[in-house]
């Protein structure tokens, strides 16, 4: 029997690769900073990820499924997003200024910020979105303690509650990204860079400076 040419082309071309489950989780992030959750749709992530609308809802079954699968990486992917910004900056007073710094990237302009507070809304409503808020919150504040723990050992800060620190570091990063909506002075790297520098300034430890001879 004779093939036909579109059928030795599916035979000698390779099989088209997959979009896997993360592929498509790290594209409906990217549009989550793009539209809030009333405005995003299936078609903006399908095209996104380079799907059809139709593969979303065969992985995830509804937006909200979606969304959920998107969220529920967060709390288990911070300690791994820690340990890069230590392998990248070294000191760990730096690392942990620099990583919130990163971090805030998805409110770096007004309206980012918008949509990221139409999610906060949503993660503070839904029982099942908040559970994963809440662990996500958790892990980053017992990250950042170790962090301070490593700049005590390292001398680059006093001896200090770490616990409590990383409390108020979280608080004053929420604080300082909604400030920066309001005033919308510079850039919002710098805005939040200068405010948790100012929280930590107390903590340093002063170096001695010595007399010239």
């Amino acid at each position: 029997m004779l093939w036909s040419a579109a059928t030795r082309f599916e035979l000698m071309s390779p099989r088209p690769r997959e979009t896997s489950d993360e592929e498509i989780l790290a594209a409906t992030g990217r549009v989550m900073q793009r539209y809030g959750p009333a405005q995003l749709t299936l078609a903006h992530v399908a095209k996104e990820a380079g799907v059809v609308p139709a593969t979303l809802i065969q992985r995830f079954g509804t937006k909200r499924g979606l969304l959920l699968a998107a969220c529920s990486t967060a709390p288990g992917s911070v300690p791994q997003q820690f340990a890069a910004a230590r392998e990248k900056h070294k000191s760990p007073l730096k690392t942990l200024v620099e990583l919130y710094v990163e971090c805030s990237s998805f409110a770096s302009t007004p309206e980012s910020m918008v949509n990221g507070l139409a999610y906060l809304q949503n993660d503070l409503t839904d029982p099942e979105f908040r559970a994963i808020t809440l662990a996500q919150f958790k892990a980053v504040r017992e990250e950042t303690r170790k962090l301070l723990d490593e700049a005590v050992d390292a001398r680059e800060l006093v001896k200090c509650n770490t616990a409590e620190l990383a409390r108020l570091i979280q608080q004053v990063n929420g604080g300082s990204i909604l400030d920066w909506a309001v005033f919308r002075e510079g850039p919002l790297a710098s805005w939040l860079r200068r405010d948790l520098k100012a929280l930590l300034k107390p903590y340093r430890r002063s170096r001695k400076i010595l007399p010239h001879k």
